[in-house]
């Protein structure tokens, strides 16, 4: 496939958070960190955020009075879809700098003052951040080169444990560090562990993010699957999937049983939304050791079904 090309129409920065960023003709960036004199490098894996021209342009015919970095993006783009890439694509920038693309689009707690001007703003469903994996000198006018992500790349996850009283700081929580160090042994890049209470809103918030932004291959919750009354687990992940994926619950389940017979009250889910899996389990250490220990060594075929980097292995 023919790479995607664009220029570089504007670089911007503010030197403190909370200031409108200004234009500026050239930047130097630095890996794993942003770019030099910008108040919002450094942040994990949103070092660097892009907005395309054309969309700030159509805002501004809507009668928005914005200019180039109010929407707090670094670079401004053009000829480029930004919010059709992939998580995981790579994005060149004039001769040397290299980044990683690690977020689409971004979730607004606080409304800016755009968005209270104007009742919209586009930086959380246009605009993308992005990881620097080669540091280097941009100028604005420079050249764009994106490459899709490869494909033999690791698979990367998320863990989720739901507990108010971890979260609370009540007591420690060992079953996302053991699915963490799990996941990381089977080969997977595990980019996020959460603590949540058992509250359903949250939860599916954390979920549709992870998919919808993020585009994490596996997310692994643990917690939340009993008959307690605040187990909402299966609740908000049944809420949030496109497609079921009952089998691998199924599959724990019965597994399961055949170590205790309390695994027929588990109520975990599993399921697919867009390109990620969902996974639900118990809230035991030892049962996610066994759970996932069970279940691993099958998921990279059907994940790797779902991201499209192998084929099925039925026959016509």
């Amino acid at each position: 496939m023919e790479d995607k090309t664009g220029r570089i129409r504007a670089i911007c920065i503010s030197e403190k958070r909370g200031t409108p960023k200004y234009v500026t003709d050239e930047a130097e960036l630095r890996e794993d960190y942003g770019i030099v004199g910008d108040a919002h490098a450094g942040f994990m894996h949103r070092q660097v955020s892009l907005l395309p021209y054309e969309a700030a342009e159509k805002f501004r015919e809507k009668g928005a009075r914005v200019e180039d970095g109010a929407f707090g993006e670094n670079i401004l783009t053009e000829g480029l879809d930004l919010k059709s890439l992939e998580v995981g694509s790579l994005i060149f920038l004039g001769s040397c700098v290299m980044l990683e693309v690690s977020q689409i689009g971004k979730v607004c707690h606080d409304r800016c003052a755009i968005y209270k001007s104007m009742g919209d703003c586009i930086m959380p469903r246009e605009g993308i951040f992005a990881r620097v994996l080669k540091g280097g000198h941009i100028k604005t006018g420079d050249g764009i080169r994106v490459e899709k992500p490869d494909p033999k790349r690791a698979f990367t996850a998320a863990v989720i444990t739901l507990s108010d009283r971890a979260y609370k700081g009540e007591r420690e929580d060992r079953s996302g560090p053991l699915a963490a160090g799990l996941l990381k042994e089977s080969g997977y890049e595990v980019i996020e562990e959460i603590i949540l209470p058992d509250e359903k809103e949250r939860l599916k918030a954390e979920l549709i993010r992870l998919c919808d932004m993020r585009q994490v291959c596996l997310i692994i919750t643990t917690g939340g699957t009993g008959f307690a009354p605040r187990d909402i687990t299966p609740e908000a992940t049944t809420e949030v999937i496109e497609r079921g994926a009952r089998g691998i619950a199924e599959a724990i389940r019965a597994y399961s049983l055949t170590i205790t017979k309390r695994a027929m009250l588990s109520r975990g889910e599993a399921g697919i939304r867009g390109k990620s899996l969902i996974v639900n389990l118990p809230g035991s250490p030892k049962a996610v050791r066994e759970s996932l220990e069970f279940i691993l060594p099958e998921l990279g075929h059907g994940i790797g079904i779902l991201r499209e980097t192998e084929g099925d292995c039925g026959n016509a």
